[in-house]
């Protein structure tokens, strides 16, 4: 008996040593997850994805700024719910399964804004429901999620959604202010730029109403593609 207790200590004790070591929570693959899609690897300037949104809701930076926010929730628990379920949902009606989830959250999004900002559903509205087709929701989950376990599908969800962030971000910022003569309206931060440098110069400065269209949006966004592209040396195929 003790010979057999002996025996199953040493196999723990070998296979105690043998198990290898977690991955840290913030490895260099995972930050690799974060931080590729924030650049290198970026949803709108490199995979040209979710072009309509960036278009249709950056006139002004604070629906923009809502617009991101909620990309980033259904990005991050769609992937997280798919990640969670990937082994149970059948692989010929995966996509349904899918779309079921970015439907259900985006519908929880629309709600809480029509709650607690009747004012800006009314300018999101379409928009925000327009995230269920979005193709960067829909690219994460199939690509990574259906294969990739929770934690790792989490941080992919914050890369993604923080890449499709900061260039709608960037567009909206600009277009105000070209197209407005305004920063941050809407917010605390708020400031009429041309009316201040007007009265500075003792002129009154012209907006551009090309910054309002949808083609001022195309202009800037050609011009982020072009320097980003430019620094990390990115070649199209």
């Amino acid at each position: 008996m003790s010979e057999e207790i002996a025996e199953i200590s040493e196999e723990s004790a070998v296979a105690a040593i043998a198990k290898e070591p977690s991955e840290p929570l913030l490895s260099k693959r995972r930050k690799r997850i974060v931080s590729d899609p924030l650049n290198e690897d970026n949803p709108i300037t490199v995979q040209v994805l979710g072009i309509c949104s960036a278009l249709a809701v950056t006139v002004q930076f604070k629906p923009t700024m809502i617009m991101s926010i909620a990309v980033i929730f259904v990005i991050v628990f769609s992937n997280l719910i798919t990640s969670v379920m990937r082994n149970i949902i059948p692989n010929r009606i995966r996509i349904i399964v899918q779309l079921a989830i970015i439907a259900t959250l985006v519908t929880l999004v629309s709600e809480v804004l029509k709650a607690y900002s009747y004012d800006m559903y009314k300018i999101l509205g379409a928009y925000v429901g327009l995230i269920i087709t979005n193709c960067i929701v829909m690219g994460r989950l199939e690509a990574f999620a259906m294969a990739n376990k929770p934690y790792d599908s989490i941080l992919d969800g914050f890369g993604s959604g923080f890449g499709y962030a900061w260039i709608i971000l960037v567009v909206a910022f600009f277009r105000e202010l070209l197209g407005g003569g305004t920063v941050f309206i809407g917010t605390p931060l708020e400031f009429d730029v041309y009316g201040s440098l007007g009265g500075l110069l003792g002129t009154s400065l012209q907006t551009n109403g090309l910054m309002v269209d949808s083609i001022g949006a195309f202009i800037l966004l050609g011009v982020i593609i072009w320097i980003q592209r430019t620094k990390n040396g990115y070649v199209e195929h």
